[in-house]
C-alpha cells in the first residue's frame, strides 16, 4: 500500500511530540480520540483543576494536535483532523494500552460523561414528549419544511424507509404511505410511546418502532431505500458517526435526507432543550456526508419570513449511495428559499 502520510518539518514535528509527551496531555489525547469534549467535561474526567486542564488543552491546540471549536458560549475540543499533527496524535494514542489503570479509569469516567449527556436528553424527551410538535414553532413553519422534504424525496414508491430519531412519529406519518415497510428508531421509550399513539390513530399498519442507539442501529446493512434524519443531529455529540451509521443501512442507490438547523445563536435551546449543537453550516454537513461515502444531490435553506415569528433557518441535505446510477435525481441544488 502506498504511504500517503503528509511530511512534516522537523520543528513542528518536535513541537507535536513534545506536546504529547506529558501525562495529562497524553490522557487528553486518548479521550479526544473517542469524542469531543468541553473543558468542564475534561475536568470531571481527569479530576484536575480547570486552569490546569485549560492550559494543557491550549498547548495541544498550539501544537496542532487538537482543534478548538467555538460554538456560542461553549468551546469544544477534538483530535485534529487528518493532517500531519493529527496523524501523530492518532498514532501516539494507538500505542496506549487500554488496560493501563489510568487509561481505563479515564475511559470509565468518559463513559459516565457520555451517559450523563444521554440521560439529560432522555429526561428532556420524557418531560416534553407531549409538547414535541409545539417546540418546532421556533423555526420556519413545519408545513414549509415538510413540503420541501416531499419535493426532495419525490413520490416514487419505497421498499424500506428508516426514520432515525423518530420522535413523535411525524416523519413516519408523512412518508410511510410511500413505503412497503417503514421503521422508526428512537432511544427514548417516552417518545416511542407518543409516536405509537400517533401512528395508530393515522392507521399506519406498515410501521415498526424500535428502541435503539443512533450509533449502533438495530437495522441490517444495505437494506433501506430512504433514511431520514430530521432535527436529530443537534442533540448528538458525534454527528459524523451517526451519519456513517445511517449510511451503512442504505441499499445501493439509497438516499439519506438530513434536516436540521442552520447555525444560530439561540443559547436557550442548549440550556433548556438539551441541544448539543447550535446548528450546522452547509459545508460541515456536506463534508460529513461525503466522509460517510455518500454523494450530495441537493441542499436547500428555508429561512423564516418576517411574518413567521420564528428565528431559525432550517437546512436540508439530500445524499445518495453512489454504488448505482439509477436514481433520476440530478446532482443539483435547490434555490435558497
Amino acid at each position: 500500500m502506498t504511504d500517503v502520510r503528509r511530511p512534516l518539518l522537523l520543528e513542528p514535528a518536535l513541537a507535536a511530540l513534545n506536546a504529547a509527551g506529558e501525562e495529562t496531555r497524553l490522557r487528553l489525547l486518548g479521550l479526544l480520540a473517542e469524542t469531543e469534549l468541553t473543558v468542564s467535561e475534561a475536568v470531571a474526567i481527569l479530576g484536575q483543576s480547570q486552569p490546569r486542564v485549560s492550559r494543557h488543552l491550549k498547548l495541544l491546540v498550539e501544537a496542532g494536535l487538537v482543534e478548538r471549536r467555538r460554538e456560542g458560549a461553549w468551546a469544544f475540543f477534538r483530535l485534529a483532523s487528518a493532517d500531519a499533527p493529527g496523524e501523530i496524535a492518532r498514532s501516539v494514542v494507538s500505542w496506549l494500552d487500554p488496560l493501563d489503570p489510568r487509561v481505563a479509569g479515564d475511559r470509565a469516567r468518559l463513559a459516565e460523561v457520555r451517559q450523563a449527556r444521554a440521560d439529560a436528553a432522555a429526561r428532556y424527551f420524557a418531560e416534553h414528549a407531549p409538547e414535541w410538535d409545539a417546540i418546532r414553532s421556533l423555526h420556519v413553519p413545519e408545513a414549509q419544511v415538510e413540503a420541501a422534504m416531499r419535493e426532495a424525496v419525490g413520490e416514487a414508491p419505497l421498499r424500506r424507509l428508516l426514520d432515525l430519531g423518530a420522535g413523535a412519529g411525524r416523519m413516519l406519518e408523512l412518508f410511510a404511505p410511500q413505503a412497503e415497510q417503514a421503521i422508526g428508531v428512537d432511544l427514548s421509550s417516552a417518545m416511542l410511546g407518543v409516536a405509537r399513539g400517533r401512528l395508530e390513530k393515522a392507521g399506519a399498519r406498515n410501521v415498526q418502532l424500535r428502541q435503539g442507539d443512533m450509533y449502533a442501529l438495530p437495522i441490517e446493512r444495505n437494506s433501506c431505500d430512504l433514511v431520514i434524519v430530521h432535527q436529530v443531529l443537534h442533540y448528538l455529540d458525534d454527528p459524523g458517526r451517526a451519519l456513517r451509521e445511517a449510511a451503512r443501512t442504505l441499499a445501493p442507490g439509497g438516499r439519506l435526507l438530513v434536516v436540521d438547523f442552520a447555525p444560530h445563536r439561540e443559547e436557550t435551546l442548549r440550556d433548556e432543550h438539551a441541544h448539543r449543537r447550535l446548528g450546522f453550516s452547509q459545508q460541515e454537513v456536506t463534508t460529513l456526508l461525503e466522509q460517510a461515502g455518500l454523494e450530495i444531490l441537493r441542499h436547500r435553506d428555508l429561512a423564516p419570513s418576517a411574518d413567521d415569528g420564528a428565528k431559525l433557518t432550517v437546512s436540508l441535505w439530500l445524499a445518495r449511495d453512489p454504488r448505482v446510477i439509477a436514481d433520476p435525481l440530478p446532482k443539483a441544488s435547490f434555490e435558497t428559499a
